[in-house]
């Protein structure tokens, strides 16, 4: 089963999944604020993290992980996904409906999309860890393959300095890259209540795409966050939690 940090009480608690190159750590702060009126579930999705190592990182096999976790600790959740997390909810909406009581997607839509992040596995595979002792060593050698130092911040929380290693299956998730960046061939719809929460600034989620939302999930809601970008529960995490809390006390 995935690692799961379990934090604060509630009847319904929230399971909160993260994106491709995530963890739950990534979610620490909004996590633990959220925990203090409600249960929140923070999840390592397979391949990332402390979870288990797999051969196989589909979206059915990820929301299969999610049902499990939810069967075990509360029969049933409201999810918030974001990115590779947000598909993996989309789909645990579609296939275990009866686990999930309200969903929110986090700037992303039920699309194949062509942007491959296989550019980041190989900067990260590239990294000589024998020579790395500091976090800041290790940013200055990303710096020519990746010039965002925020990707790079964010990449750098998966670095296990220690051990010397990466906490992501870096080979499983490069061979499984196109399934990532796709969508499977799967029915609806998800009947209950989902918010479609987008940055701003992003372009995950598109006008045109909004008719398949509509097919998948019809009633499905939309609200942006003003300046944010993909990321936008990092970039703006008190308008992410504040959005988000509002629809699921509403």
């Amino acid at each position: 089963m995935l690692r799961v940090v379990d934090q604060g009480q509630g009847d319904v608690p929230v399971v909160i999944v993260h994106g491709l190159f995530g963890s739950a750590r990534n979610w620490g702060a909004i996590s633990k604020r959220m925990a203090e009126t409600r249960r929140i579930l923070t999840v390592d999705m397979r391949n990332h993290g402390e979870s288990f190592r797999a051969d196989t990182n589909t979206y059915v096999d990820m929301a299969d992980d999610l049902a499990k976790v939810i069967a075990a600790h509360c029969g049933v959740a409201d999810v918030i996904g974001h990115s590779m997390g947000g598909k993996a909810a989309m789909v645990l909406a579609l296939s275990h409906p009866n686990l999930v009581r309200r969903l929110v997607v986090a700037d992303i839509a039920p699309v194949a999309y062509s942007h491959t992040q296989l550019h980041l596995i190989a900067a990260m595979q590239g990294l000589d860890l024998s020579a790395i002792d500091t976090r800041s060593q290790a940013d200055a050698a990303l710096t020519a393959q990746i010039a965002e130092p925020g990707v790079r911040a964010f990449l750098l929380q998966s670095l296990d300095l220690r051990g010397r290693r990466w906490l992501l299956n870096l080979d499983v998730l490069a061979a499984e890259m196109p399934k990532i960046i796709g969508w499977p061939d799967i029915e609806g719809p998800y009947s209950n209540a989902t918010l479609f929460l987008s940055g701003g600034a992003s372009d995950y989620v598109l006008p045109s795409y909004r008719a398949q939302i509509k097919r998948l999930f019809p009633k499905a809601t939309f609200a942006k966050i003003t300046g944010a970008g993909h990321w936008l529960h990092a970039e703006k995490p008190r308008e992410f939690q504040a959005a988000v809390e509002a629809y699921l006390d509403h």
